[in-house]
């Protein structure tokens, strides 16, 4: 998020492709200079803003690549050698929307509650009225 607009977003598509080594996809996409029309967008999603609109600076994918890629090499470093601890007290450290009402949605449900946390295996701790629930995977609105 940027000035409370969404400026990237992250997807992540896990599979064993039949073997016995699983896979893990990671997309990032990033709009640098324009962002998608509002039209297109659900409701209760956050507005999408641009780097562009938002700083005035024009960064080339080129450029965010070169920048992105020793930090996403230094946390890999950090899990491989530390475990996944310091990554999620980074992450929950700049975590949006924390102790606050979100929706998460899954392939099959929608869930509301409290943004609580994300515990030591990575799923998003929600509090609902019937409970704490683990949600390992969510399409999360605000």
């Amino acid at each position: 998020l940027l000035n409370g607009g969404k400026l990237a977003g992250i997807l992540l598509e896990a599979s064993d492709l039949g073997g016995a080594n699983p896979v893990l996809c990671i997309g990032i996409g990033v709009n640098l200079i324009a962002a998608p029309d509002p039209a297109g967008l659900e409701p209760g999603a956050v507005p999408a803003v641009s780097l562009l609109t938002e700083t005035g600076h024009r960064i080339t994918p080129e450029a965010l690549l070169h920048a992105l890629a020793p930090a996403y090499a230094a946390w890999e470093e950090t899990f491989q050698t530390e475990g996944f601890p310091p990554l999620r007290d980074a992450w929950l450290a700049h975590a949006a929307r924390k102790g606050e009402v979100i929706r998460a949605r899954t392939g099959t449900q929608t869930r509301e509650g409290v943004f609580d946390s994300i515990d030591h295996h990575g799923n998003l701790i929600l509090r609902m009225a019937q409970g704490t629930v683990a949600i390992p995977a969510a399409e999360v609105f605000f």
